[in-house]
């Protein structure tokens, strides 16, 4: 693939994936007759594991293990693809769950929430040309924007996990 064809590519996920995210709040929840309440709990599992992996990729790539590093950072991106399969199905089938804390916790879970969210739409392009970069070996290019990417990254995964922490005790 040219990097054109790449960069249409990146474009058109980086617009459908927000697009289909917003879709599913604004519409009802679809009976999928299959349980997904155990989606967020894995979720936050998955979110877990890619913040290790960011760090433990970053460390490699420091060190100069450029394999170690490579299978690292493709494999946070592999189970960030995962989360967001996972996210689609699990919000297609139940409604949203409301924040159910009161004063100075509900400021600080909407703070992280609305930053979770704006960061995450944000990033998807981001990970996908440092992704691309990497894998048609334009390293100077991908150390440029890798740099921006990773605290990025690491700030949408970690936070993901905070705010299942935060809301789950108000899971149906």
């Amino acid at each position: 693939m040219n990097e054109r064809t790449i960069s249409r590519w990146i474009f058109c996920i980086s617009i459908a994936v927000p697009l289909l995210v917003t879709i599913l709040f604004f519409t009802p929840a679809v009976n999928l007759k299959i349980d997904v309440s155990f989606l967020p709990k894995i979720n936050a599992i998955i979110n877990s594991a890619v913040s290790i992996l960011l760090v433990t990729g970053v460390y490699f790539i420091k060190n100069k293990n450029r394999k170690a590093h490579r299978f690292c950072m493709l494999s946070a991106f592999s189970l960030s693809a995962l989360f967001l399969i996972s996210y689609v199905i699990y919000h297609s089938a139940t409604e949203s769950t409301k924040f159910g804390g009161e004063g100075v916790i509900k400021n600080l879970y909407y703070f992280i929430l609305l930053t979770h969210i704006l960061l995450a739409a944000l990033i998807l392009p981001l990970i996908l040309i440092t992704v691309s970069r990497a894998l048609t070996e334009k390293f100077d290019k991908h150390r440029k924007i890798a740099r921006i990417t990773f605290p990025l990254w690491l700030y949408v995964s970690v936070t993901g996990v905070i705010v299942y922490f935060m809301i789950a005790p108000y899971y149906p």
